[in-house]
């Protein structure tokens, strides 16, 4: 009979790997998901692999002694950077941030589109309140890059947003040569996709995502205001199919899960200066969105309940910056689009013809 070595730690969630061998038991039979508290103890055969050490408590003492830096509060104006942010929905919420006195670190990954954004944004806003530089976050010397420039230029960074939206590439090739007013975008089934296009997509919106949260986390711990890190999820998110863009979806759903993993690991290191949550804006009317209307069902649905960008920025930048006005230390899930809305304009248009022809005249 194998020998048995007994492990005490603390543990946050109610499942272990499967592949080890162990016995489990725990002094109460209720508890909840990422709850570290309870304690379990495990008798772990001497045949377990040696990987389920990595299950100890992951907090380091350097890691935690920066994360007990918080010691300013977080008050107006912020400082505010938001990746993927020239055009679309994250040119808007710079605007919103700009309207309500903040200030903004824009970029993309063309300096082209960043020069133009900020020339743009200065010039309404002043020259004082607005940076960009170029950045591509799937490569992480760019991002570490960005997180120097900021701290160059802002000291540090209050609120980061993720809203990079990876097309394939064939797609922007296309968008290269058709006017801005055409059907650029490709949509297609999954076994019609190039690996080119499927690199494309899964390395911005999951690697990218990825490669920004981990620098952002880095950087915000050792802030005496700490940080708030909002990812923005997209359709996929909720876990519904997303026929002919199933590799955008899929990526989009792992939004939700990366950041609630990130929830529980600085719960586990103890991390109270740095928060991350999820960012819903719904529908919005950008190139990608109106590309794809091409059935019946598909533009009632964008008359229904999409909104243009700067209609969504309006309402998600003043419940951003609730968050650290209100020296919030929970993470939320902000959405622009909730299931009540959704019914109530769906109710709207079946029984009083709501919402028809807003964007696209349907058959």
């Amino acid at each position: 009979m194998a020998a048995t070595t007994t492990l005490s730690f603390q543990y946050p969630y109610p499942t272990l790997p499967s592949h080890s061998q162990f016995s489990l038991s725990s002094p109460s039979s209720r508890f909840k998901p990422y709850t570290v508290a309870s304690r379990y103890n495990l008798c772990i055969s001497t045949t377990t692999t040696l990987s389920l050490l990595a299950f100890r408590s992951p907090s380091s003492p350097t890691f935690l002694a920066k994360a007990s830096r918080n010691t300013q509060p977080m008050l107006p104006p912020f400082n505010v950077l938001i990746t993927g942010s020239t055009k679309g929905i994250g040119y808007a919420l710079a605007k919103e941030f700009l309207k309500a006195g903040d200030n903004v670190l824009i970029c993309s990954r063309s300096d082209e589109r960043v020069e133009a954004a900020v020339r743009s944004l200065r010039v309404e806003f002043g020259e004082q309140y607005v940076w960009g530089t170029k950045c591509d976050v799937r490569n992480a010397e760019d991002v570490k890059n960005l997180v120097s420039f900021a701290q160059e230029k802002l000291k540090y960074i209050d609120i980061w947003l993720a809203t990079s939206i990876s097309l394939p590439l064939s797609s922007l090739e296309i968008m290269q040569i058709n006017n801005a007013g055409s059907n650029a975008y490709s949509y297609k089934p999954l076994v019609e996709a190039s690996d080119e296009d499927l690199i494309e997509v899964v390395t911005t919106n999951t690697l990218g995502l990825m490669i920004c949260c981990r620098e952002a986390i880095k950087m915000m711990v050792d802030q005496p205001r700490g940080g708030h890190i909002f990812n923005i999820d997209g359709a996929g998110s909720d876990g519904r199919p997303t026929p002919r863009f199933a590799a955008y979806g899929a990526t989009k759903r792992s939004v939700v899960h990366l950041t609630k993993s990130l929830q529980a690991e600085l719960k586990m290191q103890d991390v109270k200066n740095v928060l991350v949550h999820n960012l819903s804006p719904g529908m919005v009317t950008t190139d990608l969105l109106m590309s794809g209307v091409n059935t019946k069902q598909a533009k009632f649905f964008i008359n229904v309940l999409a909104e243009p960008a700067e209609v969504v920025a309006e309402y998600l930048v003043p419940n951003i910056r609730s968050i650290p006005a209100n020296g919030s230390k929970k993470p939320t899930y902000i959405r622009f689009l909730t299931g009540l809305k959704a019914y109530s304009q769906i109710f709207s248009r079946l029984a009083f013809g709501a919402r028809r022809n807003r964007y696209i005249l349907e058959d």
